[in-house]
């Protein structure tokens, strides 16, 4: 039995003919006649009375003509069921490093909920290592991290780069430091350090920058947000990216500034990661808000502090990443 023999038998009632109904159908009146025929043997009743003044429904097809309707009801509710978004479906799991700057991502999720009330964000702080694994395995459908020019981004993602800048020094407001136009790496060696633990990414760029001959260190933490607290309370600096920096609101207030490393021309991207493949419209929803964050992000008071000027990556679309 398909689905439409059904179709046809009601068609063929409401329209009293195999012609009729073939024309509304767009079927011809032999395959619509054969149609209907082999769903009789299939049933073992007549469903039509043949006349040459047209076809009928049979008394024993006006039986089942009903169930025949119930039938094709659940078929179309079963269809816009599959239309509709499901509850699962309307939920993004966006896995994020700290560094990726809460002043991008908090906007971005709320001007995804004003303009699609339908969408649930779920936040999970995480290592950059984890939320590679998370996008992979399907667990997160979004990831936000950072990766230094020539990094590659996860096999089988997608890498849309959201906002491009340097790493620069983070120090207290009175910090003797912040009278420098630039910190070198020996200014950096004379302070107390906030460092991160292992697995982000200023982990590495602290090793890479300073090698053998590391700073002292203050405190170890899991990530910007509280490496710029502990700043503000004067524990020591701590190295960032400027983009996590500029538009934080212990920057405005003036509770901590920043400065450009002397000599130091290392770029580094935060970019949002997307499994290859994953056509989720809730996820592209809050895709799409954060790349018109980034494409306003960036700060008046960044050149006046002695930081560069924050940019948001162009171009914006998507590239496959090819790396591991």
């Amino acid at each position: 039995m398909r689905i439409e023999q059904l179709e046809y038998i009601a068609a063929v009632t409401e329209h009293g003919s195999l012609r009729r109904a073939g024309e509304r159908l767009h079927v011809s009146q032999p395959a619509l006649s054969e149609a209907v025929a082999k769903l009789e043997r299939e049933l073992g009743v007549t469903l039509l009375d043949r006349r040459r003044s047209g076809a009928r429904i049979s008394r024993r097809g006006a039986d089942l003509l009903q169930p025949m309707i119930d039938v094709l009801d659940a078929v179309e509710r079963l269809k816009a069921a599959a239309r509709t978004e499901s509850p699962a479906s309307r939920l993004v799991r966006l896995g994020t490093v700290s560094t990726a700057t809460s002043t991008l991502l908090v906007p971005a999720v709320l001007a995804c909920r004003e303009a699609h009330p339908e969408v649930t964000v779920e936040l999970v702080n995480a290592q950059q290592a984890r939320i590679s694994e998370g996008i992979a395995e399907g667990r997160l459908d979004l990831g936000l991290v950072n990766l230094f020019e020539g990094d590659d981004a996860p096999h089988d993602t997608t890498a849309t780069e959201l906002l491009r800048g340097t790493p620069v020094a983070v120090l207290p407001r009175d910090h003797p430091l912040c009278s420098r136009d630039a910190v070198s790496v020996d200014d950096l060696r004379s302070a107390d350090l906030v460092g991160m633990r292992p697995g982000y990414l200023m982990h590495r760029f602290t090793q890479r920058l300073f090698g053998g001959e590391p700073p002292r260190v203050s405190a170890v933490t899991d990530g910007a947000e509280m490496g710029k607290l502990m700043v503000a309370e004067g524990l020591g600096v701590t190295l960032l990216p400027d983009f996590s920096v500029v538009q934080d609101p212990l920057f405005r207030a003036g509770l901590i500034t920043a400065r450009p490393l002397a000599g130091a021309a290392t770029r580094v991207s935060l970019v949002a990661l997307r499994r290859v493949g994953d056509s989720s419209a809730a996820t592209q929803r809050l895709l799409e808000a954060l790349l018109a964050g980034a494409s306003t992000y960036r700060s008046p008071v960044a050149t006046t502090a002695g930081v560069r000027s924050v940019s948001s990556a162009s171009p914006v679309a998507p590239v496959a990443a090819t790396g591991s």
